[in-house]
């Protein structure tokens, strides 16, 4: 049997996908060209707080939530046009959610270089 490593996996998808660091995630937010989404299980935001103004959608509903067709589907919840920036803790769990969502048919979909621990020592705002 031939399984592919998590690390394969990911590394696979940092070629296929965009990555941007915290300073061009903080002003595409600022310029309201975003939606920033928190994948990070519900614990790691209880534990270690989260990002204002962003969107959490929990790794394991993420392309259920923004599947039109599922039931699942939440309506309104982001806007459909502007860019998907994804991010988890350090970046690997987002490296291969926004390569689903690549899959999925989104055309603007990035994910940030460092997650949650990068972002807690930038200029995002945690609370």
């Amino acid at each position: 049997m031939n399984i592919k490593s998590s690390q394969t996996l990911v590394s696979e998808a940092l070629k296929e996908i965009k990555t941007i660091n915290v300073n061009e995630a903080f002003q595409m937010m600022s310029d309201a060209q975003c939606n920033i989404i928190d994948i990070r299980d519900v614990r790691e935001l209880e534990n270690e707080g989260r990002v204002e103004n962003s969107h959490h959608i929990p790794r394991g509903m993420l392309e259920f939530w923004l599947d039109p067709s599922s039931p699942y589907f939440r309506e309104g919840k982001l806007d459909i046009n502007k860019e998907m920036v994804l991010f988890c803790a350090g970046g690997l769990r987002s490296a291969l959610a926004a390569k689903s969502l690549k899959d999925m048919g989104f055309k603007k979909v990035s994910h940030i270089e460092g997650g949650f621990s990068a972002m807690s020592r930038s200029k995002f705002k945690i609370i």
